[in-house]
């Protein structure tokens, strides 16, 4: 069975004294269960996150660089995350794909380093408005599933997956509980094939679309829906 998990992507919001209210608020209200929560805050903020860490709440970064150290100026290691305390990271996010041009080479890289360093990953997939209009989505998600077939199955122990509409983001447009849960069924077919069933039902996938407290027990109760990617 795969592990439950629900992660908030706070993206560049908040400023410290809200992220760290924002932080005990959300330790103080997680009923208990055996579903894995993680936050991931401006990097500014880890920190201080980290000291004030609460046993149920994981805390990870939104962006790191995949060289281990060296003259790249304004940069974060995956090991120097490690070292502050993070258990997680993101790896392949739409904005880091679509806004800072982060193509596949690299981003294997970066899922390399954060998996070899023992940093737990969430690797995000989506497609565009026109792939998706285009009858087109299956390919590009096979194609970012891809570079997932340079590891071994013990190499990606640690890695969950976030299908990410990226049509869905901030658009007002919605995919429904049923499209959600058809990407999430081919995503384990793709695994299925690369790898094995067995490995296939272990990986925690993830929804990165319009979560919300209105759709969230609908899109939770799908078969292949592990949990979400909260951006919002």
């Amino acid at each position: 069975m795969a592990k439950k998990i629900v992660a908030a992507n706070w993206k560049m919001n908040l400023l410290k004294s809200e992220a760290i209210r924002l932080y005990e608020e959300m330790g103080e209200m997680l009923p208990e269960n055996d579903v894995e929560v993680a936050v991931f805050s401006p990097s500014i903020f880890l920190s201080e996150l980290i000291a004030y860490q609460s046993n149920r709440l994981a805390i990870g970064a939104q962006n790191f660089f995949n060289e281990e150290k060296g003259a790249y100026t304004g940069e974060i290691s995956a090991s120097q995350l490690k070292d502050l305390g993070c258990s997680y990271v993101l790896v392949g996010h739409s904005e880091r794909r679509v806004l800072f041009y982060e193509p596949d080479e690299l981003i294997q890289k970066k899922v390399k380093a954060a998996l070899d360093i023992g940093l737990k990953v969430i690797y995000c997939c989506g497609e565009s408005l026109e792939e998706r209009e285009s009858h087109t989505q299956q390919l590009k998600i096979s194609s970012q599933l891809e570079i997932l077939k340079s590891f071994t199955p013990n190499e990606l122990d640690g890695l969950a997956i976030a299908y990410e509409p990226i049509w869905a983001i901030g658009t007002g447009l919605t995919a429904s509980p049923q499209q959600a849960e058809q990407m999430h069924q081919f995503i384990r077919e793709e695994l299925t094939k690369s790898f094995s069933s067995e490995f296939s039902n272990s990986i925690s996938l993830l929804y990165g679309g319009r979560c919300n407290e209105q759709n969230a027990n609908e899109l939770f109760q799908c078969p292949n829906i592990d949990g979400g990617l909260i951006g919002g």
